[in-house]
């Protein structure tokens, strides 16, 4: 992977291992020369995420909607910061820059980010590792709500299983190094249940 995507709060969150774990992601894939994709922010985890790659010399690709410039204060280090009108351009945008997803904690937008890459990913328009960095439990009860969609028979086991999960940097990243997508596709009928 050259460059991975990494979905997170403009917010630093209420327990201070958040930024730790996103300051070390930052560290991690710099040294292991992977670019840094992300939101474009200087604040929350965004920017920690952000400051951690650029501390080991790392390239870091901001990707900002112009409206969210002042919001998310626009981080002026950055390799690059790529402006572009609108959310959905944002996320095109980071997608076609990486190789890969991986979502820390964060709010709606976190998850609408993920969502909609693991839908595209079960829809089979692209075949991307896509991560969660689990710090301290953040994603459990979703990791809970995913094996109830499972369970209930809205959601394939091999769909379920794209989803890469772990609480720790390097566990996860060799995940999605060794990650192969699917086969098959999204569709459910009662045989496959």
């Amino acid at each position: 992977m050259k460059n991975i995507t990494v979905f997170c709060g403009s917010s630093r969150g209420y327990e201070s291992n958040f930024i730790v774990q996103a300051h070390l992601l930052g560290q991690t894939l710099a040294k292991r020369n992977i670019g840094l994709v992300y939101g474009g922010a200087k604040i929350g985890l965004m920017g920690a995420v952000a400051d951690g790659a650029l501390s080991e010399g790392g390239k870091v690709i901001g990707v900002l909607p112009n409206f969210l410039r002042s919001k998310e204060i626009a981080h002026e280090g950055l390799t690059e910061l790529i402006l572009v009108e609108s959310m959905h351009e944002r996320k095109l945008e980071m997608h076609e820059l990486s190789d890969g997803v991986i979502a820390l904690p964060g709010g709606f937008g976190t998850f609408e980010e993920l969502f909609e890459v693991l839908t595209w990913a079960q829809l089979g328009l692209h075949k991307k590792p896509i991560g969660i960095l689990n710090i301290d439990g953040f994603y459990d009860s979703l990791n809970i709500m995913i094996q109830t969609m499972v369970d209930k028979g809205f959601l394939k086991v091999i769909n379920q299983q794209m989803l890469l999960v772990s609480d720790n940097i390097d566990e996860l990243l060799y995940k999605m190094d060794n990650y192969v997508a699917p086969i098959v596709g999204k569709w459910i009928d009662e045989e496959t249940v």
